[in-house]
């Protein structure tokens, strides 16, 4: 049951990866705009400048971490079919 049930929070495929990227984003956007609200100027500018940063510099790791995962799979599975 355990297994079933975290295999939801795994990221398989690049489409789940955008998906999960375009709502860090869409939060991170917001927070920007009450930075900008709470803290006009450029003080509100840059802290919005780093929400977006953020969420590049987390789509990039999650891209990576899937790209890595793929590669390992295939991998192994290559070793499993020269190896009987």
């Amino acid at each position: 049951m355990w297994t079933r049930i975290k295999r939801l929070f795994v990221i398989k495929t690049r489409f789940e990866a955008c998906l999960i990227i375009y709502a860090l984003a869409a939060g991170a956007m917001e927070r920007g705009k009450d930075y900008m609200a709470q803290f006009p100027g450029v003080g509100g500018y840059l802290l919005c400048l780093a929400c977006t940063g953020a969420v590049f510099m987390a789509g990039a790791m999650i891209f990576d971490a899937l790209a890595l995962r793929r590669a390992g799979a295939s991998a192994h599975s290559a070793v499993a079919a020269h190896h009987p």
